[in-house]
């Protein structure tokens, strides 16, 4: 047993979340509250590069910040979390506020998305794992309903988002539906 919770780390069931202010967050400029639970989750990819290690995880999330914000001129980083190949989960606009993530989708889910680009290759199992947690954890605190979806990107919008990789793999996951 204790292998194991040494190799993935989990409080109440949730895993590693770096919070906003550990990750060096900007302020969002507006929040819409998010009405929870919500009936998606939808998985997404980051297409940048990948991070192993917290500090490069890190410095991607705050370069997707600034993009976000100062390019598409989204008032804060688009995602509700973002996972990386270190294992941890990077908080975004958390789980109480709308995100930017899926055009006509994002008031009736979460979106999640795997730092890197996963259209050849499949995140690591650290990440594939800290992705399945939060969800798990997103249903046990009540912000993603017992009955919810999963989709990819893809499956609610023109885009090769999450990359055939990863694509392939949340295919086989439980509570997977491409089609509405």
């Amino acid at each position: 047993h204790k292998a194991i919770s040494f190799l993935f780390p989990s409080v109440n069931g949730c895993p590693r979340i770096i919070s906003r202010r550990q990750w060096g967050a900007r302020p969002p400029r507006s929040r819409v509250p998010l009405r929870t639970p919500v009936p998606y989750v939808i998985i997404h990819h980051t297409a940048g590069n990948r991070c192993t290690s917290q500090a490069s995880c890190i410095q991607q999330v705050r370069g997707i910040q600034n993009y976000h914000m100062d390019t598409l001129r989204w008032p804060d980083i688009g995602y509700n979390f973002l996972i990386g190949e270190d294992g941890n989960v990077y908080e975004g606009r958390g789980w109480r506020t709308v995100g930017a993530h899926a055009k006509n989708w994002n008031y009736k889910s979460l979106g999640f998305s795997f730092l890197g680009n996963f259209s050849s290759r499949v995140p690591n199992t650290a990440a594939l794992n800290a992705a399945k947690s939060l969800i798990q954890c997103a249903v046990s605190k009540g912000f993603l309903r017992r009955t919810y979806t999963l989709k990819g990107h893809r499956n609610v919008f023109a885009t090769s988002c999450p990359g055939n990789a990863l694509y392939r793999v949340i295919s086989k996951w439980p509570r997977f539906k491409a089609k509405p």
